[in-house]
């Protein structure tokens, strides 16, 4: 091949495209799709799990924390690896781990037992998501990449909505352990097609930043207890974590800025689109955190539906998005990234507002109406925000800043749980009668088990209202996000292509 013609092949797009690319994209769904489903079919499953290993409310909380722990705080480092040695071995690795750890988990006798295959399941995990977010990117052109990361979203709120119906369709049948045997046969297909149809790719070769990992570790692993910890513990019980998290931030942040070969990107921030689009997700994530929880509850406990007819309520939800998701795919290509981040946010901050309006006498289509609002929202929004993300980092960085964008999501989650859980409950607890019993002022579920019919009402209205003031302070936060991606994501645009491995002419022949 002549330099000539090594050139042309770089600079054709049609010539980049590998043409197992949609098959390619149907494995990193897979390896996404085990992580969610499995992490919402086992908030179905505890109550079973709590019956059969004996496992008290402590042991419960770590079944759900160890895991957003490991995961969130390996996030970084699992991607920076996955630049340095490779990211189809690196997500192969994760869903070896996270296989064999969902036997364990399927098969555990204790709740020990049970924490250890999860947190065994958090490692798996953090090398499988910032991995698929990064060959994605290198697989697909800038043409097409918008509706292949749609496509890749929408896997996200598919188990968002049908983990728990199926999870709830398995229980009546089989034993809890069967929720976590299911990661078992998806992940060995994952591992099986990426092993036959994905290609390799890495960033340049460099030193590891073992430091940097060090400090990212311990820094974000203590934030994140923070953030669980501080609705419950408050201030007093956090301060410690708080400054350790602060203090091990900051280090990571002064040995990445002067580090020859710094594990992240610092100098990204100064990417006016980088920042719009981190600020952004950030908010959103945070105004979405806690829309499940609280729906499930109204659901339930204010407009009395059973668990499966829950599940099946937030279906309005799904396919709003996985509609939004695949029209908003073909307009970013037409009107560009920003437009339509920015009409993302504002159906999502309506979307927020409609929720704010239910009350105890509402029916089922106020909630589906305002359910779809959201879900159309956040299909728009996301995919845009992402993509623009990612087209402010480097193609050779492109598994840290995958794992950048699933760090800043996971962070804006957990303070959205926490923050937006506080207000809730405390405007409940203010809303409830003041001779009421402890635990009917400390939640709903509470009031109903009492069988009081005059406390149950005023458990339902006191949770209507702080629902409404929740999802007001959400909707707010989302407008703020709006404002912020105004002013900062201009001239945003996907992902630069990258060509996976094609350093010399000899790769470039293979990589085609």
């Amino acid at each position: 091949m002549t330099a000539e013609n090594v050139t042309e092949a770089l600079t054709s797009p049609v010539s980049q495209r590998n043409p197992k690319r949609w098959l390619i994209l149907v494995v990193l769904c897979l390896a996404s799709l085990v992580l969610v489903i499995d992490n919402m079919v086992l908030t179905v499953a505890l109550p079973e799990i709590a019956i059969d290993l004996h496992a008290g409310p402590q042991a419960l909380q770590w079944v759900i924390d160890c895991y957003i722990l490991v995961f969130a705080g390996l996030l970084l480092t699992t991607g920076s690896l996955s630049d340095r040695f490779g990211r189809r071995l690196v997500m192969v690795l994760g869903l070896v781990l996270f296989g064999a750890a969902s036997l364990l988990a399927a098969y555990a006798t204790s709740a020990g037992m049970l924490i250890t295959g999860r947190v065994i399941m958090g490692i798996g995990g953090a090398l499988i998501m910032p991995s698929t977010l990064s060959i994605l990117i290198t697989v697909f052109d800038e043409q097409e990449r918008p509706k292949a990361i749609a496509a890749w979203s929408s896997v996200a709120m598919l188990g968002l909505v049908g983990g728990p119906v199926l999870g709830g369709v398995m229980l009546e049948h089989l034993w809890w352990g069967s929720v976590f045997l299911l990661n078992v046969p998806i992940a060995g297909l994952a591992i099986l097609a990426a092993l036959a149809l994905m290609p390799e790719s890495k960033g340049p070769a460099r030193p590891t930043d073992l430091p940097g990992m060090a400090l990212s570790i311990v820094g974000t692993v203590a934030l994140v207890w923070s953030i669980i910890e501080f609705p419950t513990k408050g201030l007093a019980g956090t301060w410690v974590s708080l400054i350790a998290a602060a203090v091990f931030l900051a280090a990571f942040v002064i040995r990445e800025l002067k580090a020859e070969h710094p594990m992240v990107p610092l100098p990204l921030f100064r990417n006016r689109v980088f920042t719009g689009s981190s600020f952004s997700l950030v908010l959103v994530t945070f105004a979405n955190a806690g829309l499940l929880l609280l729906l499930t509850q109204y659901l339930q406990f204010v407009l009395g539906y059973s668990a499966m007819k829950t599940a099946l309520a937030f279906t309005p939800l799904a396919f709003a998005a996985l509609a939004a998701q695949g029209v908003g795919a073909g307009l970013v290509q037409k009107f560009g990234v920003r437009p339509i981040t920015l009409l993302g946010m504002l159906v999502l901050a309506a979307g927020s507002g409609a929720l704010a309006a239910l009350g105890t006498d509402s029916g089922f289509w106020a909630a589906a109406l305002a359910m779809a609002l959201v879900g159309a929202g956040a299909g728009l929004a996301m995919p845009a925000a992402i993509g623009a993300l990612m087209g402010a980092i480097p193609p050779e960085q492109a598994g840290v800043g995958s794992a950048l964008n699933d760090t800043i999501q996971q962070t804006g989650g957990a303070l959205g749980v926490a923050v937006l859980g506080a207000v809730l409950a405390g405007t409940y607890t203010d809303g409830m009668p003041s001779d009421a019993p402890a635990a009917a002022r400390d939640s709903i579920a509470g009031a109903v088990a009492s069988g009081n019919e005059a406390l149950v009402t005023a458990a339902r209205e006191a949770f209507s209202h702080g629902m409404s003031t929740t999802f007001l302070a959400s909707g707010a936060a989302v407008l703020v996000a709006t404002v912020i991606a105004f002013f900062l994501m201009k001239g945003a645009k996907a992902a630069a292509p990258e060509m996976p491995g094609a350093e010399t002419e000899e790769e470039l022949v293979e990589a085609k």
